[in-house]
């Protein structure tokens, strides 16, 4: 079942701590989350805040090249992905992306339309836009 989105906006680094708090909050018990929009609309950025918002206190950086990054979270972990240069959805089977997504742990993903066949029944997505002035547009629908 499909929610109605909700609607975030924001334009400073700084509004991103009650950003990922009011993101946790929403999407609390869905944990694959999907984050979409354009290079450089602040993915990266965002994640890294919901990060450190759940305790994540090493380097958070996009996992380009290595497909996915795992983050200790105070014991928990979090899986964070990135399909921009996969192929096809046949790399993301063969590094077992299904059973990340079935482990119940947070997986943050950047680029997910490379994988969509393989997104489970429930997720969260975040479409993030930036505009001329600056200005983040976050839409979030949970599924």
């Amino acid at each position: 079942m499909i929610g109605q989105p909700t609607v975030i906006r924001f334009k400073e680094l700084d509004e991103l701590a009650n950003v990922s708090e009011a993101l946790l909050r929403l999407g609390a018990e869905t944990p694959v989350w999907l984050f979409e929009g354009q290079m450089g609309a602040g993915k990266t950025t965002l994640i890294k805040a919901l990060c450190g918002h759940l305790g994540v206190t090493t380097h958070v950086q996009s996992p380009t090249f290595s497909l996915v990054n795992e983050y200790d979270a105070g014991g928990k972990t979090i899986y964070h992905f990135d399909f921009y240069r996969i192929k096809d959805e046949t790399e993301a089977l063969d590094m077992g992306v299904e059973e990340y997504f079935d482990s119940g742990d947070f997986c943050f993903v950047e680029w997910p339309g490379k994988v969509e066949s393989l997104w489970p029944l429930n997720y969260m997505q975040l479409h993030l836009e930036a505009d001329e002035s600056g200005m983040r547009i976050l839409e979030v629908t949970r599924v």
